[in-house]
């Protein structure tokens, strides 16, 4: 028994050792009942506004309401296409003279410059020599009827003397017309008849009253008739324009009111949409529009810059004011009620911004918000400021 008792105890002396001197620290270790308790951490997206604090807030719950959606888009002053002439010439030839400059108010008429052209001389001259020939042959005609009268000719004499005079009226109608289609007006026909003289000068007028915002040609040059020589543009009346992205086009309507604003003149023009396109740009993905506004004064210059605000079709969506957003860490913000007096900063993504029929202006909410919260409406930069300063 005694060796047995001595194995036993070889064998069992580590674990009780081990078991002992566990025993031993947990008794020297406080116990579990006088254990200090942990506090717990306080949530830095809660607050519970001050006295001082609450009497600054106004809470309401948040319902869906008709907005408009307000977007902004880039645009520029352009032309009015109806009020812009291209002028350039009938007749191949060389400038001899310019009679108008870059920046000169003209009149319809106005002679801009002038070109001598060895083309205009040649129908000029076709033209008196149809004109000669006609008074001959018509000459020719009454003679015969007088020879027919007197038994002297035969009808078939008289038949073809007028046949020839038909033939030379309709030469004289054809350069009279080649004429006309190169700018000669009938007075000048007239003029060349009784003168008898040609003249290879041709002058370049203005269509319409203006000012001259383009002038490509110097004395000398030879032009042809597809060049444009001048720009006449009454600027009284320009075009603002503007691309409106595809996803932004929803709504957008003839006669519907935008606002205008031009940073250069630092002033604010309200104007309605003139004209949409029925087609999307497939490069930009945008829609062209388009509204004219007057400019008597000529303020406005053609490529100003300006920006075109439109407020879309209204649609019920949750949307808050301004006041109600905080921005904290580059993202949008406000504070939901949870309990009476305790808020919670909730994150929320917003879109552009939009306006009521009241003409409020709101920020639709997009996601982070649901209807029937109670969300601070004024007063969130306080309570802001109330949680930073008890999170410190």
């Amino acid at each position: 028994m005694p060796m047995i008792s001595s194995v036993v105890l070889r064998w069992a002396g580590p674990r009780v050792v081990a078991i002992g001197f566990a025993a031993a620290l947990a008794a020297c270790g406080p116990s579990p009942e006088t254990a200090p308790p942990v506090a717990a951490k306080p949530d830095p997206m809660m607050v519970t506004a001050s006295s001082a604090v609450s009497g600054l807030l106004s809470v309401q719950v948040v319902k869906p309401e008709p907005v408009q959606q307000v977007f902004r888009v880039a645009g520029r002053v352009d032309f009015d296409e109806k009020r812009v002439s291209r002028i350039g010439t009938t007749v191949p030839g060389r400038v001899t003279e310019l009679n108008a400059w870059l920046g000169q108010d003209v009149k319809t008429g106005a002679k801009l410059a002038s070109l001598s052209s060895a083309d205009l001389s040649a129908v000029q001259l076709t033209y008196l020599k149809a004109h000669a020939q006609t008074q001959l042959l018509t000459r020719s005609v009454e003679r015969a009827r007088a020879l027919l009268a007197a038994d002297v000719i035969g009808s078939a004499e008289l038949q073809r003397r007028q046949n020839e005079l038909e033939v030379a009226e309709a030469e004289k109608r054809a350069a009279a017309d080649q004429l006309r289609m190169l700018g000669m007006a009938d007075a000048s026909l007239s003029k060349i008849e009784s003168s008898g003289a040609i003249s290879s000068v041709k002058p370049l007028l203005s269509t319409q009253n203006g000012t001259v915002v383009e002038r490509k040609v110097s004395v000398g040059q030879v032009v042809q008739p597809a060049d444009i020589l001048y720009v006449i543009a009454d600027l009284s009346q320009v075009r603002v324009v503007a691309e409106v992205p595809e996803q932004e086009a929803r709504g957008l309507a003839l006669g519907q009111q935008i606002n205008i604003d031009i940073p250069a003149l630092g002033e604010r023009r309200d104007a309605r949409i003139t004209y949409v396109s029925p087609t999307v740009n497939p490069e930009t993905r945008t829609i062209l529009v388009r509204t004219e506004l007057e400019n008597a004064k000529r303020l406005l210059k053609p490529a100003m810059l300006a920006t075109v605000e439109i407020a879309g079709e209204a649609i019920p969506r949750l949307a808050l004011p301004a006041s109600a957003v905080v921005r904290e860490n580059n993202l949008d913000h406000v504070f939901v009620e949870t309990t009476a007096g305790t808020y919670r900063l909730t994150p929320v993504v917003l879109g552009h911004p939009g306006r009521t029929a009241r003409g409020d202006e709101l920020r639709p909410v997009v996601e982070g918000l649901e209807a029937g919260a109670r969300v601070v409406m004024d007063g969130a930069f306080h309570l802001n400021n109330e949680r930073k300063r008890v999170a410190q």
